[in-house]
């Protein structure tokens, strides 16, 4: 295969600054801020956003500050911040996956577990993507377009431009923030609205006032925002409906639910009952017909990937221009061999209950499916972007292979279920980080960076991140609890039910099937089926609001010039990051709030965490309050398209 020439934006021979103090600090400060929003995110929607463009935007506007003070900047510097940056999201992705299943257990970990796991799994991604830089990134250039990274790279280059794209990201997150104000801390207004379908028993529709989902909705487009709209419909007006009327007539209970007839039970607890393990189906099997598509792209990957580790082998200590220094092999074997044994032989990692024996085989079990997925994925992205990345499928198939195992050998105790996830966690977060660093990398590729200074900063913006998205994660338990309506911890509830189908035998296995079937017909239909599978397991609410940014992209981008197309995609793509970030952060200062007043707050009294609230059904009609949140929600996609075809 011949490889694609390619003249960088920045010479191999010119020595810009790069690793500086003050890239790695905005690069830090980008990294904690935008992890606990997409923690917050992720635990309320079941999805992450790439932030890679955002904190490289706002970097650069904060190195304006800085030339304005008379100190000197490059553009490699602002690709360095956003590397660093860009790393906590794929972190936070691995952690909401997972680690929540185990306070809905009642099994807490502590912040010191949790931010090891997390560290462990990024550390494993970044290193085990080195030796697949060169084919991936170089060989493959022109083959594999990487699109985040690709987009990365021309929003750098624009910025060195007098437009100051950042405006955007500010005035998302203004925006984003108010309306969590407004809706999440005062709590002025409602901040969801249903409507009941007439005619169909027990068919409704909702709507959630949030403008994270929105922005979403918007980075997603209009496509795969209504595939997994349609997803959220087919639950909500078909087959609860559908399940009512079977229903309506038996006399005992269906399982798993033990103790409410049919015909007494609400839509939402027949969705919480039957449609999730549905729409768990669907996921498992999505992910696993993904996953089952890349077997070609597996197996070229590992015959490639083994003879790039041979060559490197041979190159290493070899003398290299700028562009093609990495971090040495002796350097990555290494560090894969400190952090195998830390998960082998510190019993914080995953608990002081295991046994040696059964630590040692969980980190084998790591090392295994890291590597396997750490290839798989880095290439997956490459063809199809961060947002397509399966790493739900592949947390899925860890967990049924873990969980077997463990069946066989008696492990299906409470500590069982807990290995099983944290295994889980770590290979979830080594796949989800090698997509962000190949990614990284790729921009680098075109920027002409130095990859041994963006794999340290891909190390570097793990290792500052764990802690401050572990930590999120346990303020936002304290402020909602996992599982309630405000964050519904969905792709952990999701996990959880495996390892439990897997350790417990309980799954029930037609409603499984049910979904297994939807997944295939959707497949067969040539429709993405995991966006569609989504759609199916999480609440219609989440979904609508995601629809309405999409539908509002594919308006605002139609019927223009493909330059003003183009301007309008990049602002609202910038828009909807900062709402994401605006409304995560507020969110998880609420939690902060609630978590701090817990401590100060006497005994029996409840806490509250907003300043102020107002009984709106006790003073003025019912439909009041949500129709006044409608008519503010209103205002934000005005804003928003203001912004987006006039700029600012």
């Amino acid at each position: 295969m011949e490889e694609k020439k390619h003249n960088p934006y920045v010479s191999p021979t010119e020595n810009l600054p790069e690793f500086t103090f003050k890239a790695v600090i905005c690069g830090i400060v980008f990294g904690v801020l935008f992890g606990a929003a997409n923690a917050y995110l992720g635990l309320r929607a079941g999805l992450t956003i790439s932030t890679s463009i955002p904190v490289a935007v706002m970097t650069v506007a904060i190195f304006r500050v800085f030339h304005k003070a008379g100190v000197q900047n490059s553009i490699l510097e602002a690709n360095l911040s956003q590397t660093i940056g860009s790393a906590s999201s794929s972190v936070a992705s691995g952690v909401i996956f997972t680690l929540p299943a185990l306070f809905l257990w009642g099994l807490p970990p502590t912040l010191l577990q949790m931010t090891l796991l997390a560290m462990c799994g990024g550390l494993i991604g970044v290193l085990f993507m080195v030796p697949l830089r060169r084919f991936l990134i170089e060989k493959e250039h022109g083959l594999l377009p990487y699109p985040e990274g690709t987009a990365c790279a021309k929003v750098l280059v624009a910025s060195e431009s007098k437009d100051n794209q950042a405006n955007y990201v500010f005035w998302g997150l203004g925006l984003g923030m108010l309306f969590k104000v407004v809706f999440g801390w005062l709590k002025l207004v409602p901040s969801k609205a249903t409507l009941k379908i007439p005619f169909i028993k027990k068919a409704q529709l909702g709507f959630d006032m949030s403008a994270a989902l929105f922005g979403v909705g918007y980075i997603l487009g209009p496509r795969i925002s209504s595939i997994m709209v349609a997803g959220g419909l087919l639950s909500w007006l078909v087959i609860i409906p559908a399940i009512a009327y079977w229903g309506d007539g038996r006399m005992t209970p269906l399982y798993p639910e033990g103790t409410l007839l049919i015909s007494q039970m609400t839509a939402k607890q027949i969705w919480h009952s039957y449609v999730r393990y549905i729409g768990a189906g669907a996921v498992a099997a999505a992910g696993f017909i993904t996953l089952a598509k890349s077997i070609p792209t597996m197996i070229q990957s590992f015959r490639i990937g083994a003879e790039q580790l041979k060559k490197r082998l041979e190159q290493d200590g070899e003398q290299q221009l700028r562009t093609d220094q990495e971090l040495s092999l002796k350097t990555v074997g290494g560090g894969l061999l400190v952090i195998a044994a830390v998960m082998a032989f510190v019993p914080t990692v995953f608990g002081s209950e295991l046994s040696p024996v059964v630590r040692i085989l969980a980190s084998v079990l790591v090392v295994i499916f890291a590597f396997f997925f750490v290839t798989v994925s880095s290439r997956i992205v490459g063809m199809v972007g961060v947002t397509s990345n399966p790493t739900s499928g592949m947390t899925i198939a860890t967990l049924l292979i873990t969980s077997s195992i463990f069946l066989m050998f008696g492990w299906t105790d409470n500590v069982g279920k807990a290995t099983a996830l944290t295994v889980g966690c770590v290979v979830a977060i080594a796949a989800s980080i090698s997509g962000d660093t190949s990614q990284d990398l790729k921009t680098g590729f075109l920027m002409g960076a130095t990859p041994r200074k963006q794999q340290l900063g891909e190390l570097v913006g793990v290792m500052t991140s764990a802690a401050f998205v572990c930590l999120s994660v346990i303020l936002l338990n304290e402020a909602y609890q996992f599982g309630s309506e405000e964050l519904a911890a969905p792709q952990a509830t999701l996990m959880k039910l495996v390892i439990e189908g897997v350790l417990e035998s309980s799954l029930p296995w037609t409603l499984v099937g049910i979904g297994v079937v939807i997944a295939v017909i959707v497949e067969l239909l040539k429709l993405p089926s995991l966006a569609f599978a989504v759609g199916v397991y999480l609440p219609v609410s989440t979904m609508t609001t995601v629809f309405l940014g999409g539908m509002l992209r594919k308006v605002l981008e139609k019927k223009t010039t493909p330059q003003e197309k183009e301007k309008r995609a990049n602002r609202g793509i910038l828009l909807g990051s900062g709402l994401v970030g605006g409304e995560g952060l507020i969110g998880v200062l609420i939690a902060g709030m609630a978590f701090t007043q817990s401590y100060l707050t006497p005994a029996g009294e409840k806490v509250k965490v907003w300043f102020f609230g107002y009984d709106w059904a006790q003073n003025i009609a019912w439909w009041a309050p949500s129709l006044f949140a409608v008519v503010i929600f209103f205002l934000l996609v005005s804003a928003f398209t203001q912004l987006c075809v006039k700029g600012k």
